[in-house]
């Protein structure tokens, strides 16, 4: 166990947290480092655990609190060797596995970010002191420019930093695992070695801590060594310094040669202006033998752009623990920078000023924050046992316009930075787990569905919609409930409309369509079977076929227009039919822009004066009105529904007798 303190200059330490130290972690899978940040750049108290000395991750975090002398921590962000996706975090260089939520609640947290390790790597870059980097080569950082990283370390992570709008963005990357190119026919042979191997060889599988291992083997089959000593990196390394092992200082010197190509490629296809850092274990143990070694040449080694690497600097990572800096950073962001005091902690704080009815309300919330998020105002004062002028009475005293305002700044004090993802629910699970991950994975669907909307498409859509005379829904068991609500929403619209969830009505209301009506067709899953004589029978009515299914699907391919959604449902378990919920969303999206299209003057004097050509076809006498013809078409206009030619299949015929 060790213990020490780091400070950054870059900030301002004169001043605690209000609501006390914040919990830093970084989890390898040898290691798990903690510290506390008491003020803005002030991490002390660091200690340094072995991860197999505890059975679970939260028995680590529990033996460190316990042995350090400080008030009650509420928030905490981890930095972890792992990628993190949802709640569910299953190390891959270790047994830990964990929920995030269950270990929120376990060590009464307010707040707990986790984070991938780079990621934090990455935004420790802009908040490092100067004496914590070194810079390799010329070059000069150019003021907002994009900033990348590449560490070398047990593998060969890869990142970068972009400012936007005063803040940084961090980059998610898995460079490190792109195909190795040689640079020079040494490092072909390399490679050639490697290909005994390994069918694919990634740039990690040398420019990494292991990957010294592979070419000290390497080099030793090239220069004949029959049985080479089995050296470790550290040995290699360390033998290599000395300078009095040829074998070795080759190595080195082909490690860092490769290392200066894989830099140059993050370079140029970021455009690193900003600065190209070197993170990870092994560069630091080169100690000055890096600054001399090929790493630069190579780097400034690009041919046409050899010119344009010049310019940009690249600087070593010294710092001693610089992934408590940027989990610090990313934490501080999400609490609000600087500063300021959570809306959990003011709750706490103020509890004693409340009056007896606005207490019941904060011991809920306090307990149950993540409950309260997405509950009713009904069921908050049921649950706080009080009235709902009471709940809107507490949100107000708070500083918050209402309810609505309220859940909005709790959920940025209690759920982390990281983007909801799918959980996967176990048996096993509490209820509040299971609750959380379901609305978690329904959230993360709707996203998706956002992020995939076609502008085009929509708006064609709700133009189609907007002009149509009548407009039919189909679906069949779920996606009947969905048609069913769409045909009332488009109803109350002014739309004539209607749901059929039958096959066989379906397909004799298709029959009667006409090229001015609409179809939208619901299907979670595309297939047309049942769907595909109705579908057929409205496309030779000449309607219009608006199909909400998968974008590949055979009902797409059949439609006109598709709104997609892509959910896969085939789990035989644990199916709560966030589909369902996918293509409500559409149906409001869609009934929304017709709301609004239709509301608009250019949309009221069209409708005028449409009412105004019928008006004027009703006064006519029946020869008159056979002669106009119907919006321009070029087809005469036919005033009843049952004067279309109706071609109705066998099937249908039978069921109508």
């Amino acid at each position: 166990m060790s213990s020490s303190t780091i400070m950054s200059a870059s900030e301002n330490p004169a001043t605690s947290y209000l609501d006390g130290p914040r919990l830093l972690a970084d989890v390898g899978g040898t290691n798990a480092r903690f510290g506390l940040e008491r003020a803005p750049g002030q991490i002390d108290s660091i200690q340094t655990l072995r991860c197999a000395d505890y059975a679970e991750f939260a028995l680590a975090v529990e033996a460190y609190l316990s042995g350090s002398e400080h008030p009650q921590v509420r928030h905490a962000a981890i930095a972890i060797a792992n990628p993190v996706q949802g709640d569910d975090i299953k190390m891959t260089n270790h047994d830990w596995e964990f929920s995030i939520e269950t270990t929120r609640r376990r060590l009464n947290l307010d707040t707990l970010l986790v984070v991938n390790d780079f990621t934090a790597l990455s935004m420790s870059l802009p908040h490092l002191e100067q004496s914590h980097c070194i810079q390799v080569g010329g070059g000069r950082a150019l003021s907002g420019g994009v900033v990348g990283l590449v560490g070398a370390g047990t593998g060969l992570g890869v990142g970068g930093l972009i400012p936007t709008e005063g803040r940084w963005i961090a980059l998610g990357s898995e460079g490190g695992h792109v195909t190795f190119a040689p640079s020079d026919a040494r490092e072909a042979a390399v490679l050639a070695y490697c290909w005994r191997t390994y069918s694919h060889v990634s740039a990690e599988r040398l420019v990494s801590g292991p990957g010294i291992e592979m070419i000290y083997q390497a080099l030793s089959d090239m220069q004949g060594v029959a049985k080479p000593e089995p050296l470790q990196t550290a040995q290699i390394v360390e033998r290599a310094l000395q300078g009095q092992d040829g074998l070795c200082m080759e190595v080195v010197e082909v490690f860092c040669g490769m290392l200066g190509t894989v830099a140059s490629d993050v370079a140029v296809t970021l455009g690193t202006l900003g600065g190209l850092y070197i993170g990870g274990g092994v560069v630091p143990r080169l100690g000055e033998y890096f600054a001399r070694s090929p790493f630069r040449a190579r780097f400034e080694s690009k041919g046409r752009f050899s010119n344009y690497l010049a310019r940009i600097p690249t600087f070593v990572i010294t710092a001693p623990y610089p992934a408590f800096v940027g989990v610090a950073a990313i934490l501080s962001e999400h609490l609000g920078g600087g500063n300021a005091v959570p809306i959990l902690e003011k709750i706490r704080k103020a509890r004693d000023q409340f009056s007896p009815a606005e207490q019941k309300v904060a011991s809920l919330i306090l307990a149950h924050p993540r409950a309260v998020m997405s509950e009713p105002i009904s069921e908050i004062a049921r649950r706080a046992d009080v009235s709902q002028p009471t709940v809107i009475r507490f949100c107000r005293t708070m500083g918050c316009q209402g309810l609505a305002d309220f859940k909005l700044k709790l959920a940025s004090g209690v759920t982390g930075t990281v983007p909801v993802a799918h959980s996967q629910v176990h048996v096993g699970d509490s209820s509040l787990d299971v609750g959380v991950k379901v609305v978690d994975n329904t959230i993360s669907a709707m996203m998706e569905v956002r992020d995939n909307l076609n502008a085009d498409t929509l708006s064609r859509v709700i133009e189609v919609l907007s002009q149509a005379s009548r407009i039919e829904f189909y679906g069949f068991g779920s996606c009947g409930l969905v048609a069913e609500d769409a045909q009332q929403k488009f109803f109350r619209l002014g739309i004539p409309s209607s749901a059929y969830t039958d096959p066989q009505l379906q397909e004799v209301s298709a029959a009667m369509l006409k090229s001015s009506d609409v179809v939208v067709v619901i299907s979670n899953s595309g297939r047309l079977r049942h769907l595909a004589p109705a579908v057929e029978v409205a496309v030779h009515s000449g309607a219009t076929i608006i199909a909400l299914a998968p974008s590949n699907s055979q009902l797409a391919k059949r439609a006109h227009y598709t709104l997609a959604v892509e959910h896969d449902e085939s789990s035989m378990m644990h199916i709560p039919m966030v589909s369902r919920i996918l293509l409500l969303l559409l149906i409001d999206v869609m009934a929304v822009g017709v709301s609004l299209n239709r509301s608009s003057p250019f949309a009221e004097l069209q409708r005028q004066a449409k009412r105004g050509i019928l008006t004027h076809i009703a006064s006519l006498g029946e020869s008159d009105s056979d002669k106009i013809t119907a919006e321009g078409d070029g087809k005469p206009a036919q005033s009843k529904r049952s004067d279309q030619e109706v071609t109705l299949s066998p099937n249908v015929i039978s069921h109508i007798k």
